[in-house]
């Protein structure tokens, strides 16, 4: 699909968790487009950038920052810069980037959300955790559960799935998927970081 505004995420779990942002938020819902981790949307991101031809278009990526933010971010900005754009910041914006295209440029609009908040490292996951609302006791019990395993079978990376995975299937109905949890009010969108990545998705789509 040529032009148009699109959203490029690693998965389905991504995919589902900004399509709830975006339905309860009343933001127009962009093509939403998963490439089954972060190594592909990165080989995909300058294709689709260099395919948006009409004024309007809109390209944004959600990806995980992982173990390390800052080369993360120069994965993405090195792109941006490769393709044409100018004035990409050093650092990304801790209320999500949005780079405006080169005058005369056929290039979108682009946007970029480092999961989980563009200022520390980690993933969806992590960020699921903030929408946990403070009094639910479970997710201390959750942690300390983890934490007290006799043996850990996951890499440390993905602690924070086993975390959100665990206080899910505590749930009244155990073990929905993220997407549906939110739906159920398990997490809590009201809470100021949905409130950050909403308003990034608004600037970014809606303006």
């Amino acid at each position: 699909m040529a032009g148009g505004k699109k959203l490029l995420v690693e998965g389905r779990d991504d995919e589902r968790v900004l399509k709830h942002i975006c339905d309860s938020r009343g933001i127009p819902l962009p093509n939403i487009m998963s490439y089954g981790g972060a190594p592909g949307l990165k080989e995909a991101f300058p294709s689709e950038l260099k395919t948006s031809r009409e004024e309007g278009d809109v390209v944004g990526v959600v990806i995980d920052a992982d173990t390390d933010l800052r080369a993360r971010w120069l994965s993405i900005r090195n792109r941006l810069v490769k393709v044409g754009y100018q004035d990409v910041p050093n650092a990304p914006d801790p209320n999500g980037t949005i780079v405006d295209p080169p005058d005369s440029s056929l290039l979108p609009k682009a946007g970029v959300w480092i999961m989980p908040d563009n200022k520390t490292p980690g993933i969806l996951e992590d960020f699921l955790q903030y929408l946990i609302p403070k009094s639910d006791a479970l997710f201390d019990h959750a942690v300390n559960s983890v934490d007290s395993l006799p043996e850990q079978r996951f890499k440390d990376k993905h602690r924070p799935k086993a975390l959100i995975h665990t206080w899910l299937a505590w749930q009244k109905k155990p073990g929905r998927p993220y997407g549906t949890a939110i739906t159920a009010r398990f997490l809590d969108m009201c809470l100021p970081q949905a409130d950050a990545l909403a308003l990034w998705l608004k600037r970014l789509f809606d303006d």
